[in-house]
């Protein structure tokens, strides 16, 4: 069984993380930029946070045999500080880099006017970079959200085809699905969305445009989350097929869209002097 988590923050996990993931079957992922829980206070410390999913975090995961990407953006909760907001200008450069395969995660927190700014110019730069958007769907008046979210969308230059919904839930899919975009769905352990009510979502609406996350951030989480809704899949009635589209080949293909996705890895060098961790050359 093949997985690739299209969100998941691996920032906030272990190394023995990346190990059970790679035991489990995923072999690629996506970790979208994201709020650290505590408030940045310069555009300079986003710009260290982009540094490291582009660098680091690629290679560490590459020692555990899993290929890693990024998405790139200022999120919607530090879009309401002014502190933050430069980061809009000097995003051009970071999206042009090559293990960059959306802007994201982009949306609304409490939809207010500086989050629609922030929507509609990241938006622009997914249009004017070529690459789709990964899109966060507020946790608050989730419906109201998604719909003034998809209304924003439609007035941008980015096709709907290119925009990925997430954190959606029994009461957003339709929507979603109906409005030509990507439905993604983040399954934890106590909130969101769980194995069970992701398979039943999967029996409703079909396996087609769906995408499957464990998301793992800093709170309670799992990041074996996407192999569990395998494998409850497979207690269902799925069958193999029907697990590799949604945990394959459908992020494959709407991530595939930014012409930037490298899915076969080189081998890890040797350790240095018994380390854990490599260090990079000399």
């Amino acid at each position: 069984m093949r997985i690739f988590d299209p969100h998941i923050h691996m920032t906030s996990r272990t190394t023995d993380d990346y190990q059970a993931m790679y035991d489990a079957g995923v072999r690629a992922l996506v970790e979208p930029s994201f709020w650290l829980g505590q408030p940045r206070t310069s555009p300079a410390s986003f710009f260290d946070y982009f540094d490291a999913l582009l660098g680091w975090e690629p290679f560490r995961a590459s020692q555990y045999g899993i290929a890693h990407h990024c998405t790139l953006a200022l999120n919607p909760k530090e879009a309401n500080d002014p502190r933050c907001t430069p980061v809009l200008d000097a995003l051009p450069r970071y999206l042009v880099k090559d293990s960059v395969v959306a802007v994201g995660e982009i949306g609304y927190d409490s939809m207010t006017p500086a989050e629609d700014t922030a929507l509609a110019t990241q938006l622009q730069l997914a249009a004017d970079h070529g690459l789709p958007a990964l899109v966060h769907t507020p946790h608050r008046d989730k419906l109201a959200g998604l719909r003034r979210t998809i209304d924003v969308v439609r007035e941008s230059a980015l096709a709907p085809e290119r925009v990925l919904l997430d954190h959606l839930n029994e009461t957003t899919v339709r929507d979603a699905l109906d409005s030509g975009c990507w439905a993604g769905f983040s399954i934890y352990p106590d909130t969101k969305m769980d194995e069970d009510r992701m398979v039943t979502v999967l029996r409703n609406h079909g396996t087609d445009r769906i995408l499957v996350n464990s998301a793992a951030d800093w709170g309670r989480s799992d990041p074996l989350k996407t192999r569990k809704v395998a494998d409850t899949m497979l207690k269902a009635g799925f069958d193999e097929d029907d697990i590799d589209q949604v945990l394959w080949r459908n992020p494959v293909a709407f991530y595939g869209q930014s012409g930037r996705l490298q899915l076969d890895l080189t081998a890890p060098g040797p350790l240095h002097e018994g380390n854990s961790i490599l260090r990079g050359g000399e």
